[in-house]
């Protein structure tokens, strides 16, 4: 939903009436990720995307019809459904998607995401898919809206703040308990601010992967301690452009599970001292450009500096897949791909020689895991 808020905010302030259709489960293979959504206003404007073209013009039918109306609409689409070929969804999937009318209060609700993604805040929307129709929030660990029983609240607000912990926009069933016949069926946005990039060294490589990283969503850090190489007119496309000491300004930072660390110097003095911190923080990625000679001696000096077997074997080095790349923009091109494989836990071959499902699912064990870990720190009082 990210993509078309400031069209709904827009809409919002001409009291334009809209619909908003969200993809909410996806089951096979499916063109776009729970989240994904389109918004169609009542004078016929269509914005965002929730099937690549595979299912638009069938919801946009449905959205109208929810326009009209005021009440929401559930739809599936897949190609065991006898009009799947007229839809066009033919890629072998499945995909839910909830269609939602504009009311004053999911206009509300919409202004404080809309504020707190401008200020980088993390921030979960959660919207009911049975009975009444009440919207929830959860920011800075409140839970804003409610079904008017405490024990379902407890349950949303946990549920939601476990899927926003990793980032995941989902369906969520929420109970008071397995005695308890309240419950609530629910599909959590969440809205985090973007992953980060770093990228260390100021070469003619440089840009163009700060360029892919900035498609890929990233918020792209340039870093070199070079001033003469680090600057807006070499690289425009960043978002920050540092001047530091790679090692120094790595040291500096929060960084998360998410983060990608790009390092391109290929120089001895700058690689070994920020390698030896890179490779011990806790991030998505690590990768270092160079020969392969240069990856041996460098690997010879990190041993040297005490780091083991584990923490070496994150360190992809040479950097990238290995697809032949040999122009900035391949080679920019085969970092990013060897940094969806390594978030996504695929081995970057061929789609023709897997036999792994082409699109990832939610990873649940980690959203149960995160949730189960809050509700764990609430028991003890860490929270």
């Amino acid at each position: 939903m990210l993509e078309i808020l400031d069209q709904l905010m827009s809409w919002n302030r001409e009291e334009i009436p809209y619909a908003v259709a969200t993809v909410i489960q996806t089951f096979g293979s499916a063109p776009r990720a729970p989240g994904a959504a389109m918004a169609v206003s009542q004078t016929g404007a269509i914005v965002g995307s929730i099937s690549g073209g595979c299912v638009e013009s069938a919801v946009v039918e449905v959205a109208h019809d929810v326009i009209a109306s005021g009440r929401a609409s559930y739809q599936r689409f897949g190609v065991s459904d006898d009009d799947a070929f007229a839809v066009g969804l033919t890629c072998g999937g499945t995909i839910e998607v909830f269609v939602v009318p504009h009311s004053s209060e999911f206009a509300q609700m919409l202004a404080r995401v809309c504020q707190a993604v401008r200020a980088q805040v993390p921030i979960a929307f959660g919207t009911t898919l049975e009975g009444p129709k009440p919207t929830f929030l959860l920011f800075d660990g409140d839970l804003h809206g409610s079904t008017e029983s405490p024990e379902v609240d407890r349950a949303i607000e946990t549920r939601m703040a476990g899927l926003l912990a990793v980032g995941s926009s989902a369906v969520a069933e929420c109970s008071a308990g397995h005695r308890c016949q309240s419950s609530v069926r629910l599909f959590v946005n969440s809205f985090s601010p973007p992953p980060r990039m770093i990228v260390f060294g100021a070469i003619d490589f440089a840009r163009a992967v700060v360029q892919v990283g900035k498609l890929m969503g990233y918020f792209v850090t340039l870093c070199d301690a070079r001033p003469v190489f680090a600057t807006r007119a070499r690289f425009p496309e960043a978002d920050e452009i540092v001047v530091d000491w790679p090692h120094r300004y790595l040291q500096s930072q929060l960084l998360d599970s998410r983060t990608a660390l790009c390092i391109l110097t290929h120089d001895e003095k700058f690689d070994v001292p920020l390698l030896e911190r890179a490779l011990r923080l806790d991030v998505g990625y690590v990768g270092a450009m160079g020969s392969r000679r240069t990856c041996l001696n460098r690997e010879r000096e990190l041993r040297l500096l005490g780091l083991n077997d584990t923490e070496l074997r994150r360190l992809h080095a040479p950097i990238g897949l290995d697809i032949g790349g040999k122009t900035p923009a391949e080679t920019a091109i085969s970092i990013a791909a060897e940094i969806i494989a390594t978030r996504e836990g695929r081995p970057g071959r061929s789609l023709r020689e897997s036999r792994s499902a082409i699109h990832s699912q939610i990873h649940e064990p980690a959203i149960v895991a995160a949730t189960a870990q809050l509700a764990t720190g609430r028991q003890t009082g860490t929270l």
